[in-house]
């Protein structure tokens, strides 16, 4: 049973991605007493209850993003399980109003990858993007954002990690080819030999790992991704909010006092020639603020965005999308213009957190306090680059 005050707190952020306004959420949350999936005032039936009020109404993507919240952090009853087979059924019936977003199944030997998928086609070969949240974060989370991927050009897939959601395939050290194995899927329908992850949290672990070995990945957008000392220093991973190592014990099926065999090596991450744009978050408790410190030494191509806040930037969210696209039409090349435009909202962005910190009592524009951000690293990179919002 999850601890529900931390539910409360961390899931908030997944609440702001997906468009929910800070006080339907905490409405919502502020009735939950328990975890007991039996009581009417859990966590699960609070959130299903409003998800039911939303797809009586039609509003088929509030509903979605209800159920999604109704089977946070994973499924581990019957409840979260109806929760979680609501989420994509409503999310499916959304997406049918809304042409141009179609379902593609990726059979493996260790099981199946569920996705879905916009840009697709036999004629054009668009370069695509594949874009996966965390371990907690299913792809119906990520797929509303599929069509602006399509209006800037790009086939775009949206999926989940391994044992995520509808993902079958194991969580295991050597994951990281289930993104191989998309690219394989879609080859015919689009440029897969220009590929690129939008893969944030845990599943940036995958993507870096894969572009150690598949040269078809150009390049990649993450933020918080853990990389080497998340895995190897049991002492930090003790201190990370229970969720966390509950969320990676069920993905993995295993303690988590031992997951060395995650870590990346830096053999590997120095065959990681391409652009990697990461965001870092300096007051992360789940990341240790020594993984950028390990990319800096390895990666010849980081580029580094830093925000003053915790995991995710939940304060920075209009900021963080900003970012994810400017940070893709960069990797692609070419868009000078649109590059410029979005590196000037950036800029105004900032400087509106910053007179908001000054301004006593002032709330950021996602509903939570006013956090400075930044673009530059007080270390100086061995092969990295600092971003400075050009």
């Amino acid at each position: 049973m999850n601890d529900v005050d931390e539910l409360k707190e961390y899931l908030l952020l997944h609440a702001r991605v997906q468009g929910m306004r800070p006080e339907q959420y905490h409405r919502i949350v502020g009735a939950v007493r328990t975890d007991d999936e039996r009581d009417p005032d859990s966590w699960t039936a609070r959130w299903c209850a409003e998800a039911e009020l939303h797809e009586r109404a039609g509003q088929l993507l509030d509903a979605c993003r209800a159920y999604n919240l109704a089977r946070f952090p994973y499924v581990d009853g019957p409840v979260r399980r109806r929760a979680l087979d609501n989420c994509v059924a409503v999310f499916d019936r959304w997406r049918h109003e809304h042409s141009g977003i179609e379902p593609l199944t990726v059979p493996g030997a260790r099981g199946e990858i569920r996705c879905w998928t916009t840009g697709l086609s036999d004629g054009a070969r668009r370069p695509v993007v594949v874009l996966m949240g965390g371990m907690v974060s299913i792809k119906e989370q990520w797929a509303p954002l599929l069509p602006l991927f399509d209006r800037q050009g790009f086939a775009a897939v949206a999926t989940e990690m391994p044992g995520v959601g509808q993902n079958t395939v194991p969580y295991t050290p050597t994951s990281w080819r289930m993104i191989s194995d998309v690219l394989d899927a879609v080859s015919d329908r689009c440029d897969a030999s220009r590929a690129y992850a939008v893969c944030l949290s845990f599943s940036g672990h995958l993507a870096l790992h894969c572009a150690a070995h598949d040269p078809r990945i150009r390049g990649i957008v993450t933020a918080g991704a853990p990389v080497d000392a998340f895995f190897t220093d049991a002492g930090w991973r003790a201190d990370v909010p229970r969720l966390t190592t509950d969320s990676l014990a069920h993905l993995t099926g295993r303690s988590t006092d031992d997951m060395t065999e995650w870590a990346i090596d830096g053999e590997t991450l120095d065959r990681v020639t391409v652009p990697v744009h990461y965001l870092v978050s300096r007051r992360d408790e789940i990341v240790p603020p020594d993984e950028i410190a390990v990319l800096r030494r390895h990666l010849r191509r980081l580029h580094v965005r830093e925000n003053d806040d915790v995991h995710g930037s939940p304060h920075h969210i209009a900021e963080s999308r900003l970012w994810v696209v400017r940070s893709l039409l960069r990797l692609r090349g070419g868009h000078r213009i649109r590059v410029a435009i979005l590196a000037a909202l950036l800029a105004l962005l900032r400087l509106r957190t910053l007179v908001r910190r000054r301004v006593p009592g002032t709330t950021s524009a996602t509903g939570g306090p006013s956090a400075p951000s930044r673009t530059t690293s007080p270390n100086v990179p061995e092969k990295g680059t600092a971003d400075h919002g050009s």
